[in-house]
């Protein structure tokens, strides 16, 4: 008896639990490969485990598969994953490929496949659910829809004809920026192009600073002046700063002057500190108050939801201008001391002054010494008017002292020996 058909839309993002039941990863893709006669074979699956590490689970290491979770032996190698030739990811690759009745001409996009476990305990692509072409012109016409055995259909492979990312973009939509960077080096070179033309300028502002520092260079060689400078102008300043300064001189003044000049501006300041001082890592855009706003107005100010978590700890208060550089700084007011106080409370009566901001070309092990030194979170950076000029956090300096490579080891254990 053969196990039922599952779709793979449905069974990606399910646990992966070992024979215990505890829960070792999340399915991301299903790997197959194609042969000359009949429909392609299932080969493992793409698991992301703790860390974001993405491995490949082969296919016999499996003993179970239904639309909510993947079981297995318990052996998985946890080296990450690499595509080899002759694979293919069915959501990265496969989903939105054109294809037809053998012998016809109408042909439809593939939204979804299902497989199935043969007699024989192989895996393999069943059918295929697709979308076909609307029948009028009218806009209520939506076209229709097929499901076909995969045996019966083929591949349109007319020139010019190119994979649809509607349904990669949709399963991409909610990932947190780091698994969504990831997912984006992992792609193929020219579905990465696809899919990096496609996302909004700020949610690939957001996956830009989660890569490696190699990443983004790989990345961005493949976006446009216009689109990159949108792209930066979308990001924190100081990680648009690294970003730009690692690309040709001539590139770089061009996307300066195509952003907008006030994000420019805060890019061309933070470039010309050195990388490893405290000017080259702070960010220009901590939360600043005056001393006499409230309680309740500097609550509200870092509740905003993009305000990043390192910079919504504290509010910095300063004489006026507030935007740095700012009037003089005059200290630093930590969100839980304003959880104690009334709203209506000024903020310049709960002012903590007792930690010293660091000058710009501190460098960055002192930085690092200071945070861990008094428990901070951030830590001010102030010219030699005692203008606050931004702020390090400690998320920066943690980006900064790692190795680079840091992302691709979180969560790597010594594997089991298993190979594919």
């Amino acid at each position: 008896m053969t196990a039922p058909r599952i779709f793979v839309s449905r069974l990606v993002g399910c646990g992966v639990f070992d024979p215990a039941g505890d829960r070792v990863g999340r399915a991301r893709d299903v790997v197959v490969t194609y042969r000359t006669v009949g429909p392609p074979v299932v080969v493992g699956i793409i698991v992301e485990i703790p860390g974001r590490r993405r491995v490949f689970l082969r296919i016999a290491r499996v003993t179970g598969i239904t639309p909510g979770a993947i079981i297995t032996t318990g052996l998985i190698n946890l080296r990450r994953f690499e595509q080899r030739a002759g694979e293919t990811r069915v959501l990265a690759e496969i989903l939105g490929r054109s294809m037809r009745y053998k012998g016809a001409e109408q042909t439809g996009r593939i939204e979804d496949v299902s497989i199935e476990q043969l007699a024989t305990q192989e895996w393999v692509v069943a059918e295929a659910f697709l979308r076909l072409p609307k029948t009028s012109a009218s806009p209520f016409s939506r076209g229709g829809t097929a499901l076909a055995a995969w045996d019966d259909l083929e591949e349109v492979t007319t020139a010019g004809t190119d994979q649809d990312t509607t349904h990669l973009l949709a399963s991409l939509q909610d990932l947190q920026a780091a698994d969504l960077a990831n997912a984006l080096i992992e792609l193929p070179d020219r579905r990465r192009a696809e899919v990096v033309e496609n996302l909004p300028d700020e949610r690939l502002a957001d996956a830009l600073e989660e890569l490696s520092e190699r990443d983004q260079v790989v990345l961005s060689s493949t976006i446009d002046d216009q689109r990159f400078a949108q792209v930066l102008d979308h990001m924190q300043p100081d990680d648009a700063a690294d970003l730009v300064a690692g690309v040709a001189p001539e590139r770089k003044e061009k996307l300066l002057q195509l952003m907008e000049p006030e994000e420019a501006s805060d890019v061309r300041m933070l470039l010309r500190y050195d990388p490893q001082t405290a000017g080259g890592l702070m960010t220009t855009e901590p939360v600043i108050c005056s001393a006499d706003a409230t309680v309740a107005e500097g609550l509200a100010l870092i509740r905003r939801h993009e305000i990043a978590p390192a910079l919504a700890a504290a509010v910095w208060v300063t004489l006026p201008p507030y935007e740095a550089p700012t009037g003089r700084y005059i200290g630093m007011v930590h969100f839980q001391r304003m959880l104690r106080y009334p709203p209506h409370e000024r903020l310049g009566t709960l002012v903590d002054d007792d930690i010293e901001p660091l000058d710009p070309a501190t460098p960055v092990a002192e930085v690092a010494r200071t945070l861990a030194a008094y428990n901070l979170t951030s830590v001010p950076v102030v010219d030699q008017n005692r203008r606050l000029l931004g702020v390090v956090t400690v998320d920066d300096v943690l980006d900064n002292v790692l190795p680079e490579d840091w992302r691709d080891q979180v969560g790597e254990v010594t594997p089991d020996g298993s190979t594919r």
